[in-house]
């Protein structure tokens, strides 16, 4: 069963160009336009809305007080928002101005904190808007451990990867490359986390080789820092991954998911709000996201 295209393109601007885009084919010229109304329609214009003239996102259930800015930031970025647009550069510039971390030294917001976990999203959001500094670069590759991937609890002595932590860092440094070019550093240290996703089969344990948790089976939308098997095949898409047996699995769990229509439900939502821009239905719903998620990494990964 194919995925609902035409119910995909019926709506908003940041599903309909990615669907055309990524499922549909189509050319920039025509997809091209549908993404311009990114920054003045829908979501996206809901989103950039939503941010103060001091530069923060501010929402009341955040987890800590820097989240909704990083979170709305990373969902423009998924939205598609013209990084270079006059609405982007004006919210980056609000951001460069008047946002430094609260609890890490009144630090600049792109500068990061101390935590790969949430420097890889800060990363990701920096390199996409063009304003990520070196140093953050080189901090996070200095944090890789040594078994590939990462973990914010690597300061407190935790010798072991997360997956939650690694997919994190690894959106921002193919971000990275993505705005600049290739850097062999940073090729390096993905490749080296593909093989601590790959070998875990996106979801084992290495050491029992059992599942890690059923939860990585359901695909909540926005993901903020959270790993799902979804989140992991469709940045592999992303960056090019070529198709791995060990894929099959998580492969199987997302085509698993699809319903009689060829929608995909949304998954359970994290239990902060850190946007406050609703999206979708609903848990348990066909979800526009999650639809074109899942479609487009069946459609490049699937055999």
């Amino acid at each position: 069963m194919e995925a609902d295209i035409e119910w995909l393109a019926a709506g908003d601007p940041a599903i309909r160009w990615q669907a055309l885009r990524d499922l549909a084919g189509a050319a920039e010229t025509v997809y091209g336009p549908e993404r311009a109304r990114v920054a003045t329609e829908g979501w996206g214009a809901a989103v950039l809305g939503r941010q103060g003239e001091d530069g923060h996102w501010r929402v009341a259930s955040a987890e800590w007080p820097e989240a909704p800015t990083l979170y709305s930031l990373l969902l423009l970025r998924s939205l598609g928002v013209d990084p270079d647009g006059p609405e982007a550069r004006r919210a980056v510039d609000r951001v460069q101005e008047g946002v430094r971390w609260l609890y890490w030294d009144q630090r600049p917001f792109f500068d990061g904190e101390v935590e790969p976990c949430i420097n890889g999203g800060v990363l990701a959001a920096g390199a996409y808007f063009g304003v990520a500094p070196d140093a953050l670069v080189d901090r996070l590759l200095g944090d890789q451990l040594a078994d590939g991937g990462w973990n914010c609890e690597a300061a407190n002595g935790s010798t072991r990867s997360s997956f939650h932590t690694t997919v994190c860092v690894l959106e921002g440094l193919l971000e990275v490359e993505r705005s600049r070019g290739p850097d062999p550093a940073v090729t390096a240290a993905r490749e080296r986390a593909y093989e601590y996703l790959l070998e875990r089969r996106l979801h084992r344990r290495a050491t029992t080789g059992e599942p890690i948790d059923p939860s990585w089976a359901t695909f909540p939308f926005p993901t903020y820092w959270r790993y799902d098997v979804l989140r992991a095949l469709d940045h592999l898409r992303e960056a090019g991954v070529a198709r791995d047996e060990r894929m099959d699995e998580a492969l199987a769990m997302v085509a698993g998911a699809r319903d009689a229509h060829g929608r995909w439900p949304l998954g359970p939502a994290y239990r902060f709000d850190h946007v406050g821009v609703a999206m979708d239905e609903g848990e348990g719903k066909p979800s526009r996201w999650v639809t074109l998620r899942a479609a487009r990494v069946l459609s490049a990964l699937a055999a």
